[in-house]
């Protein structure tokens, strides 16, 4: 059943951000890239205000590993943190995503050291070759797609008017960026400080956690390490003064 929207139209929705890779076919950007001579590309989310364009040690280490795809990776702090794990699935590297693990697994620690088993949280920071994309993730794009259940709203006949339902009334086809993982036959991990890598804004101003506020408060803490160990003495209020370094600096 197809779930129409007021009144004469059908509902639709993005696909995810998995999207990427249609949308870069699409738009001819991978041609682009070929034909600029590019060999190697660095993806991450935009809500992380710490993440370094083109980080040379990340791309460097890819590149030396010869990987054809990569991923940063932190260990979770708790096992309720909303963040998906990295993981193995039929000896081939995947996300598996909070929602989708049980309270057993996701609590699960290690004899040796207490840490979390599925620990190492996926942060949306990837590097691939355009090889891997143009010649393997390309040719599999119709097989990326996995069903989810949502709230969608719908247009009701009976009261003239768009309903938002309060339980999941249906599916939607989409697809997340890491499902390419998978197809990678030479993935590679490396394994990043959170203070470092990963202050991400998920809520509104005001929040206790991952809010503009406090992805602030953490660009303001590495760029004050930068500039110590650059030789700099700062001044001023350090506590709660701002301090800015741009990250391609």
């Amino acid at each position: 059943k197809l779930t129409p929207k007021p009144p004469a139209s059908l509902a639709v929705a993005p696909d995810g951000n998995g999207g990427i890779y249609p949308a870069m076919v699409k738009h001819s950007v991978l041609s682009d890239m070929k034909a600029k001579g590019v060999r190697y590309i660095h993806v991450f989310g935009v809500d992380n205000a710490l993440v370094k364009p083109a980080d040379p040690t990340f791309v460097g280490y890819c590149i030396r590993q010869k990987a054809d795809c990569g991923n940063k990776a932190l260990w979770k702090t708790s096992p309720d943190e909303k963040v998906g794990v990295l993981a193995s699935k039929g000896h081939r590297p995947c996300i598996v995503e909070y929602s989708d693990m049980s309270k057993e697994m996701s609590e699960l620690r290690s004899e040796q050291d207490g840490r979390l088993v599925f620990g190492a949280g996926n942060i949306c920071n990837h590097f691939y070759t355009l090889d891997f994309l143009e010649q393997v993730v390309v040719p599999n794009l119709g097989n990326m797609y996995h069903i989810a259940r949502k709230k969608i709203p719908y247009y009701c006949d009976e009261q003239k008017k768009t309903v938002k339902p309060t339980e999941n009334n249906g599916i939607k086809l989409e697809s997340f960026i890491f499902d390419v993982f998978p197809l990678s036959e030479s993935m590679t991990v490396l394994d990043v400080r959170r203070e470092d890598e990963f202050a991400p804004v998920k809520n509104p101003p005001g929040s206790d956690v991952d809010s503009p506020d406090t992805a602030r408060r953490l660009f303001s803490n590495v760029a004050k390490k930068w500039m110590r160990e650059a030789g700099a003495t700062l001044l001023g209020d350090l506590e709660s003064d701002q301090c800015e370094v741009g990250p391609m600096t």
